[in-house]
């Protein structure tokens, strides 16, 4: 088990500011969805070393498309710079209007689960489910830990799973984590209903007969 209380990035120093910097931590949730979880959670440091500091009034009054291309720099921050830039430029906006600005707020203000929760659903970029997970990474990692944080977080929050970046303490928790998720991702797909009876043939014969058509409006070439 790591000493960290977030080892997520891989490098120490990223999960360092994760631990340390409340908006780091908050842009790394939001950026972790189609890229691998420690992408995610070392773009936050990557992205104060370009920008000199994490500043939520920076973030939230820069210029959308140079934000994006800071997103964008080599190593891009996510597969989808220019749509996640604009998210987390959305999210420090709500933190300015709601919060005062104050990333940490988000969680500090909170005098219940249910509170809880609901600040971090009103999140832009946090569905139902990302909200969940990180109310449950606040109880199990930080110590955020309102009356209710568990309820709150559904089955994320249960002790001793392994469901979730909220269950991840070192290496082999990351491990069995994505074990438990590929998991899922099988039973999911094993339990997805099966095509009609003979839609493949279908499919397959209206391939043809546009491939067919296709051939017959062509210009035939002229006979020697």
């Amino acid at each position: 088990m790591s000493t960290l209380k977030l080892p997520l990035s891989g490098v120490d120093e990223a999960d360092e500011l994760l631990e340390n910097d409340a908006l780091a931590l908050l842009i790394g949730m939001v950026l972790d969805q189609q890229i691998p979880l420690e992408r995610a959670f070392r773009s936050p440091f990557d992205l104060q070393q370009r920008l000199g500091k994490l500043d939520v009034v920076q973030l939230a009054e820069a210029d959308p498309d140079e934000l994006g291309g800071v997103f964008s720099q080599v190593p891009a921050l996510h597969r989808f710079p220019g749509s996640m830039a604009k998210r987390v430029q959305e999210m420090c906006r709500h933190l300015i209007d709601v919060h005062d600005g104050s990333a940490a707020a988000v969680w500090e203000s909170a005098t219940s689960g249910s509170e809880l929760l609901a600040n971090v659903k009103a999140l832009p970029g946090f569905g139902e489910q990302k909200a969940k997970i990180f109310v449950a990474m606040l109880g199990k990692r930080l110590g955020v830990q309102p009356s209710g944080w568990r309820e709150a977080a559904g089955a994320f929050g249960e002790e001793g799973s392994f469901r979730s970046v909220a269950d991840i303490d070192g290496p082999d928790a990351l491990a069995q984590v994505r074990a438990y998720k590929q998991d899922m991702k099988a039973k999911a797909k094993a339990a997805a209903p099966a095509p009609p009876a003979g839609a493949k043939a279908k499919v397959a014969k209206a391939a043809k007969a546009t491939k067919s058509a296709k051939a017959a409006k062509a210009p035939r070439s002229a006979k020697k």
